[in-house]
């Protein structure tokens, strides 16, 4: 997948000049390349892009959601709680004013990822499973996602992390549904609890 070239069509659709878009992308690149960068980095947004690109058809606004997707994660850091609220507001003051582009569906659906929490707005329900579908592989590739975890939060001691940890997992399982698409539902729901729930073992 290239991500560079999905980036420079969709920002130069939204209205950047090239010399923009060329400068934009080296930010963002930087941006999910940093060292403490284990699993929110570009690998994690190709991912969630190849799901939107499976389901581009159900969504009312795909270019919104799209530039949703390479910014969600953009300001990342474990100690702060955030991340997301402030990687919006960057967001929104790379876009240039006079576009039609949806400002405030791009604010909403960044915010949202931080919750994972079911929307009003399909959309931004379809963002949030791309953000989730993880939760359901492999065991194996499941457990290299919790492992990179790890190393993001590794400023913190096992007997703060674990707990922590482990708290942010059952939240998922006390929800009456992790994924909030029907589809992701069908497909992926069963498999993400199992992962879950084997994982909240290991942490006890």
């Amino acid at each position: 997948m290239n991500l560079n070239k999905i980036y420079s069509e969709l920002l130069s659709n939204i209205g950047f000049s090239a010399n923009d878009i060329q400068q934009n992308w080296l930010d963002l690149e930087k941006a999910y390349s940093g060292k403490s960068r284990h699993y929110h980095n570009l690998t994690h947004i190709a991912a969630m892009i190849e799901s939107f690109e499976t389901y581009r058809d159900k969504l009312d606004k795909p270019n919104e959601i799209l530039f949703s997707i390479f910014y969600h994660d953009y300001i990342y850091k474990s100690s702060k709680k955030d991340n997301e609220l402030k990687s919006a507001e960057f967001a929104l003051s790379i876009l240039p004013e006079n576009s039609s582009f949806d400002h405030q569906l791009v604010f909403d659906a960044i915010c949202a990822t931080q919750l994972h929490q079911h929307n009003a707005n399909e959309d931004i329900n379809w963002l949030i499973d791309f953000d989730l579908k993880i939760l359901a592989r492999d065991w194996e590739d499941y457990k290299i996602y919790f492992e990179q975890i790890r190393k993001e939060y590794s400023i913190y001691p096992d007997f703060l992390y674990k707990p922590g940890r482990a708290k942010a997992l059952k939240h998922f399982l006390e929800n009456e549904f992790i994924f909030q698409t029907e589809e992701f539902r069908g497909l992926y729901e069963e498999k993400a609890r199992i992962n879950i729930e084997k994982e909240i073992l290991l942490l006890t």
